[in-house]
């Protein structure tokens, strides 16, 4: 079987993430190991025929075998993730395809330099494979992750990035809310800018690998940023998208 070929994967659980995230844990009858920061397809069949696909991103590390994870943002009016979020529940199987893409992947173990992740909103979930995969494999290069995100409810995988955090001095978790910050707050409160990204990577000692994950805006100003800082086009990959999970 080619990882093209559509399968019927099994939902086994179903994880809130924030108020509009979910993940969705799929057995797969053919599962293939993936690579940090590859993506799915899904496809959803109508009785009338009607086919709507989408891509997601894999947020479970390749060390997680027979299974993968999705997390997905609803969308307002989105035909794929409102059926997601109202239609499917666990035991309910869905057609999937992958893993897919090798662009944007980071191979733990291919290198010991620091790596600097920046995600906005739902952007992180592909980084959160690279952290999950970093951690499945016991590495410790220097690695920080720069997260933009609105309000303190949006913040997904928050109460596993701070304990990431916590358990581990060679990660440093940054966090900036773009509209509303906790109270009491003393990190960052504003979008991305040219200080923020010079301060995260000062964490890392030598200068980074670069994956950067988001919406299209929020993607070329960091990487439009991290080349002004002197890092070369080689140390920054991208992946970008508009509205996800419509």
């Amino acid at each position: 079987m080619s990882r093209l070929d559509w399968q019927l994967a099994t939902v086994t659980a179903i994880r809130p993430e924030t108020p509009r995230v979910k993940t969705f844990v799929l057995t797969l009858p053919q599962w293939t190991p993936h690579r940090a920061g590859q993506h799915y397809d899904l496809r959803l069949t109508a009785p009338d025929g009607y086919q709507a696909e989408r891509s997601y991103s894999v947020a479970s590390p390749p060390e997680q075998t027979g299974e993968i994870e999705l997390t997905v943002e609803l969308i307002d009016e989105g035909e794929v993730s409102g059926y997601l979020f109202d239609g499917v529940a666990v035991g309910d199987q869905l057609e999937v395809r992958g893993p897919i893409g090798g662009y944007f992947v980071w191979p733990a173990g291919a290198t010991d330099a620091p790596l600097l992740l920046v995600g906005g909103g739902s952007g992180v979930v592909p980084l959160m494979a690279m952290l999950r995969h970093r951690q499945r494999a016991g590495l410790r290069n220097p690695t920080a992750l720069l997260f933009s995100v609105r309000t303190p409810e949006e913040v997904i995988y928050k109460q596993e990035l701070e304990a990431l955090a916590a358990a581990d001095p060679t990660f440093k978790l940054l966090i900036t809310y773009t509209r509303q910050a906790p109270a009491g707050w003393a990190g960052y409160q504003r979008r991305l800018d040219a200080a923020m990204l010079a301060e995260a990577v000062a964490q890392l000692p030598g200068a980074p690998q670069c994956y950067v994950c988001g919406p299209t805006g929020l993607v070329e100003t960091a990487a439009t940023l991290l080349q002004a800082q002197g890092l070369p086009d080689a140390a920054i990959r991208t992946e970008r998208f508009g509205p996800t999970g419509s």
